[in-house]
This record gives structure tokens, sequence and C-alpha cells, in this order.
């Protein structure tokens, strides 16, 4: 027989404690896009929602924005950075392949932390707070930081009119620690990889930086979406997840006071909450019109707003929901901190 495994002591239940977020300085207008890709703010606005982006200056790195954030969240969870046991941060915009920002970020702060990066697209923000949830639960770690963050400027062709008007930059982090009462329900998540090139890396790196034409050219890989079927995948299947989301915490949609989807663009935000016919109470965050889509920093981004703003209060009950490249898909039912 082999030897007992003593067993750690998860806390009862786990909440989201603080979020913060940060947004880049430079605030870019549809009019500063639309002669690159031959379009029109009318147009922008008509299909995206979008009047504004915020984009990234030199400065602004993955990881400075990470850490800005995460300070904020830290101060409003009323913790240091010593006591974070585990940093989680979402990104597919980190362009080193090794080693995961998320150790760079955690040592900046204070921490030696377990660190380390996941790739889910724009789902990631809401992966990592399944895990969180679920390491604070079963002992592994008390308090865990969850950061999404994207500095997508650095993959995105600004003379694809599918893109070039939709993706942005930014940073949202989210302390996740122990409660007595339930803070984050069961995830509902799940990928749908049939649907694998909808949303995608368009190059693979050893075809544009170490091709035997272009050696050492520097030439970026580019992310590159059919918007059209995703428009159609998002709009309908993730009202699905997002009941699924519902009924697994135990509540009713007329329970629900915040609605947080992923900030892909207004249209799909709008025809989600018309497919799960979302009482006129819920509030619903908007943020895709002034910051653009930044992938998994888009839910943390469009929840601080809401709380900044008054729009989500504390001890709100609201739905994250998120979806992105794979195409891969997350949501949950959460307390606002």
């Amino acid at each position: 027989m082999g030897t007992p495994l003593s067993a750690s002591t998860g806390a009862p239940h786990a909440a989201i404690l603080g979020v913060g977020a940060y947004r880049p300085v430079r605030v870019v207008p549809n009019a500063d896009v639309v002669d690159a890709i031959d379009s029109s703010d009318e147009w922008i606005q008509q299909r995206s929602g979008i009047k504004t982006r915020r984009w990234a200056g030199p400065e602004e790195s993955v990881q400075m924005m990470s850490v800005e954030a995460s300070r904020i969240a830290l101060e409003r969870a009323g913790l240091d950075a010593g006591q974070i046991d585990c940093v989680v941060v979402a990104t597919v915009s980190h362009l080193l392949q090794t080693p995961a920002v998320a150790t760079a970020i955690a040592h900046e702060l204070g921490t030696d932390a377990a660190a380390f990066d996941i790739s889910a697209a724009c789902s990631g923000f809401c992966h990592g707070i399944s895990m969180a949830s679920d390491f604070v639960r079963a002992g592994s770690a008390q308090h865990v930081l969850v950061i999404g963050v994207e500095r997508l400027t650095d993959i995105l062709d600004l003379t694809d009119r599918g893109t070039a008007f939709i993706f942005a930059d930014g940073a949202g982090a989210a302390v996740v620690g122990p409660s007595d009462t339930p803070g984050i329900g069961p995830v509902v998540w799940g990928s749908d990889g049939e649907q694998f090139d909808l949303i995608r890396q368009r190059e693979d790196w050893r075809d544009v930086v170490g091709s035997p034409e272009r050696p050492g050219s520097g030439v970026m890989p580019h992310l590159v979406m059919q918007g059209n079927p995703v428009f159609r995948w998002a709009s309908f299947a993730m009202a699905k997840i997002g009941q699924q989301a519902i009924d697994r915490a135990g509540i009713t949609l007329d329970d629900l006071d915040v609605f947080v989807p992923h900030q892909a663009n207004m249209r799909i935000i709008d025809a989600m909450a018309r497919s799960m016919k979302l009482p006129s109470h819920v509030r619903i965050a908007r943020d895709v019109a002034d910051q653009g889509n930044t992938s998994a920093a888009s839910v943390p981004l469009a929840l601080e707003r809401m709380i900044a703003e008054g729009d989500a209060r504390s001890g709100d009950t609201a739905l994250l929901i998120a979806f992105g490249a794979g195409l891969s898909y997350a949501a949950q039912v959460v307390t606002v901190p």
C-alpha cells in the first residue's frame, strides 16, 4: 500500500476581492484608421460600435500594463504582493515563447509566487478566474492574481479591413481569495475546434522570421478574423453558454444585476443580450465603444469600468462570459467585489 498523502485544507468558497485596470494613454479615433482600410467612421461604428480605441506606446509593455493593473487590484483587495501565492496571466501577445511573462510580473510586484501564462485568447481571463477559484478552494493557494493583458497592436495588420479597427491594448487584473459565501460560480467552458480558423495568427513564426528567403527579416505574424462567421457563432452559441452558467450557479435571469460579456463588438453584445432575453434591469458592459477589443483583457477592463462608474456595485451578481480564437469559451457568475 502507498503512503497516505496529506491533504491541504482550502477555503469553503472563493470570491473576487479586488479589480484593477490599465488603459494605454493613447486614444485612437476612427478617423486615424479609416484611410488605411478604405473605410469611414460611420461604417466602423455601424459594424462594431467602436468610436475610439486604446493603443499602447513603446513604454507600455505587456509587463508594465499588467503590473500597473495588478497594483490597483491588490490595493482594492486590501492585500500586498507578498500575500499572493499564484499569478496567472492570460495573453496571446507576449511575444517571447518562454519564459512566461507572469514570472517577470510577479518579481516586479515583489512576490515569488507560482507564476504562469495561459493562452485561451479572449476567454483567457474567465479561464483564469475559474482556475483561481479552484486553487483557493482546494488549498493550493490562498490568494491568486489573475491578469488579462494584450498588446494586440504588435500583431495587427493596420491595412486589414477585418481587424485593424477592432483590436486594441490594455490590462485588467483581479485578486481571487477565500470567502465564507460563494463568490465565483461553477464555470461552463469548452471549445469548438471545428471553428479553429475563424480567428487566428495568419502566419507561422517559422514562415516569416526564419524563412530562407527572408532570414531575420523581422516580419511579424498578424492576427486575422472571419468576422461574419464569428458573429453568427458567438451571438447564439454563447447565449446558451451564458444560460448554462446561470443555471449552474443556482440563480435565474431575474437574479442577475450585471452582464459583462467579452467586448468583441457592440453587435455581438446586443445579439447575446437579446438571445438570452436579459431583463431590462440588467446593466450591460459596453466598454468596447471607447476601448476597442482587447481580447483577454476585455472582461476585466469592462468590469472595472462598470465598478468605477457605479454601474456595478459591491455585492451585485454578475455574469462573465468570453469567447475567442480556438474557438474557446468560458462563463461564470461572480459577485462584484
